[in-house]
């Protein structure tokens, strides 16, 4: 099948790969363009063109997804599929442009977590498993119909950089099962029920404040879902401090009278936080402007 092939991150990449290394033939990436970033206006581009440029594949990288010349390449390409993967929203001008249609890869379980955030939203929550979803995309976003779908537990331990990996490499496995059932039209679509959406909006900075009057597990899913990027926060004497690892500490109760009316207790080499319900551990740490650490190393230079 001749597949055009539309990602930004490097979780589009494990699935641009997989395209790359199978029989189908990728007829060019897109992608979007260069960005100047920091003080020294240093040019930047996405792990998505750095695949393309390495492997000599043909790169598009529109300033906007309606311009006329772009969707003229796109038409001139004669492609049979566009697949999707962490990318902007299509007009319907290019989505409808392949023989096939468009395909999109999601990492939740559709139709729950719709939008921007999936994986980090099914962490805040405390989900027990989540998964991959192909589906064909339509106007609305996340809505189409589903292709291929397949689940996988959360573990207990996992971050957002674990199951950020964990469903990037699941998900390249996905989309070429889903281009191959296309291209053998060996396939059955599903209707998304709409009754058990869910959505999974942007992370903001205001998300990522920690609420101490939440509870500790509410607190430690978040923290989980934000590790190791962009970090839950909190401040206190007027410095930022970013937490990456928590431990709920089950027998909470003899902990409790301790903090007095001290939010952090500082026990050894180990620091506990007082929630709402419950008591949690902090793990690693970072204050702002240092470098992040084990609890253990932070408090020999630094006090809460």
């Amino acid at each position: 099948m001749k597949v055009v092939f539309m990602g930004t991150p490097e979780f589009a990449v494990a699935s641009l790969k997989k395209i790359y290394q199978s029989q189908h033939e990728i007829l060019a990436v897109v992608t979007t363009p260069d960005k100047q970033r920091g003080r020294g206006r240093v040019v930047s581009f996405t792990a998505v063109k750095d695949f393309a440029v390495r492997y000599n594949l043909r790169l598009l990288q529109p300033d906007e997804l309606k311009e006329k010349k772009f969707i003229e390449e796109l038409k001139k390409l004669d492609s049979d599929l566009f697949v999707v993967v962490a990318f902007r929203i299509l007009p319907k001008e290019v989505y409808t442009i392949p023989k096939f249609g468009t395909i999109n890869l999601h990492a939740s379980l559709l139709p729950k977590y719709r939008g921007a955030a999936p994986i980090q939203w099914a962490l805040i929550n405390g989900e027990k498993e989540t998964g991959v979803t192909t589906f064909f995309i339509e106007e609305k976003v996340d809505t189409g119909n589903i292709i291929l779908q397949e689940k996988i537990p959360i573990d207990d331990e996992d971050n957002y950089g674990t199951l950020h990996d964990k469903l990037m490499n699941l998900g390249a496995d996905v989309v070429i099962k889903t281009i191959d059932k296309l291209s053998s039209k060996d396939y059955k679509l599903f209707k998304q029920d709409n009754s058990l959406a869910s959505t999974a909006p942007k992370i903001t900075k205001e998300i990522c404040k920690i609420n101490w009057d939440k509870s500790a597990v509410e607190i430690h899913n978040l923290v989980r879902a934000l590790s190791p990027y962009p970090g839950a926060f909190f401040v206190h004497q007027n410095k930022q401090y970013k937490i990456f690892k928590t431990r709920i500490i089950a027998d909470s109760e003899e902990f409790a009278n301790a903090f007095k009316d001290s939010r952090f207790l500082i026990h050894n080499t180990q620091l506990f936080a007082k929630t709402g319900k419950g008591i949690l551990q902090i793990l690693e740490i970072q204050l702002e402007g240092r470098k992040r650490m084990l609890t253990e190393e932070f408090l020999r230079g630094y006090k809460l």
